[in-house]
């Protein structure tokens, strides 16, 4: 049975949209019959490569699903923390041989685009699983 990893961003807490993302992965497990070992809470997607990564090194996950949503402001800061995100995570997928799947939305996105992308929480799940399954023992 494959063991995941959660790591769910919560920068934009007054809007579900992570909350609900999380939700799907979750289902998304059960229905696979795959088991989420933990589910770690960051504050925004800047801060999902430390998570992953020390889950990453745990013995008991196969592969960390990530989980987060990048709204859009008034300025380009949010291309610079999905910058950020996607090469943090990237760098732990390689650095510690497990598969970090990408579930962060954005950026450039509204509320609205966001919440369109909830079903994001179950694709994640299904890649890493994916993932697993495919890639050959080191």
């Amino acid at each position: 049975m494959v063991q995941l990893g959660l790591v769910v961003a919560q920068f934009n807490k007054e809007s579900p949209v992570t909350h609900e993302m999380a939700e799907r992965a979750h289902e998304a497990a059960e229905e696979l019959g795959v088991t989420i070992v933990e589910t770690v809470e960051v504050p925004g997607s800047y801060d999902t490569p430390l998570a992953a990564d020390r889950l990453a090194r745990r013995d008991d996950i196969d592969a960390v699903a990530v989980l987060g949503a990048i709204i859009t402001g008034d300025t380009d800061h949010d291309q610079v923390i999905a910058d950020a995100a996607a090469q943090g995570l990237t760098d732990v997928s390689l650095n510690r041989d497990t598969p970090v799947t990408f579930g962060i939305t954005g950026p450039g996105m509204s509320h609205d685009e966001a919440r369109a992308r909830i079903s994001y929480g179950a694709t994640v799940v299904e890649s890493a699983v994916s993932l697993v399954a495919e890639l050959p023992d080191a």
